[in-house]
């Protein structure tokens, strides 16, 4: 399950695009160069369920009601650059999603870092009491 080379196919993406904003002054308003790319995780073939579901709960904010993942570029003035980088961004994104921490494996304090934490409470101590005669 932590295989991070997972190859998302062509054909499961559906790419549209749109007018976007930004630079490019009058060409903007004339031409769609905003790359929308869905993936749809119920009809995908590529991943387990487990995998799905692990997508699902990383990435929900990305997920419509439909169950597509979906990612948007318009960084660049051309539309193949912007199909290029939201394909590339999506494929990242999974491979993080699907990416397995590694289970923290808690460790004791040595017995000279118990030795230095009570040197320095018995040195606040003397310093404390130290205090006491001044009055």
């Amino acid at each position: 399950m932590g295989n991070s080379n997972y190859f998302i196919p062509e054909n499961e993406l559906v790419v549209t695009f749109a007018r976007s904003g930004g630079k490019g002054g009058q060409n903007v308003n004339k031409t769609s160069t905003k790359a929308i790319v869905r993936w749809s995780l119920s009809k995908s073939n590529v991943l387990s369920w487990e995998e799905k579901e692990r997508i699902r709960a990383k990435l929900a904010n990305r997920i419509n009601n439909d169950d597509e993942l979906l990612v948007v570029s318009e960084e660049e003035r051309s539309q193949p650059q912007n199909r290029e980088k939201a394909v590339a961004r999506l494929r990242s994104l999974v491979a993080e999603a699907l990416r397995v921490p590694k289970k923290r494996r808690p460790t004791r304090p040595t017995r000279a870092s118990k030795l230095r934490h009570m040197e320095s409470k018995i040195q606040r101590s003397r310093v404390k009491k130290g205090r006491k005669g001044e009055f």
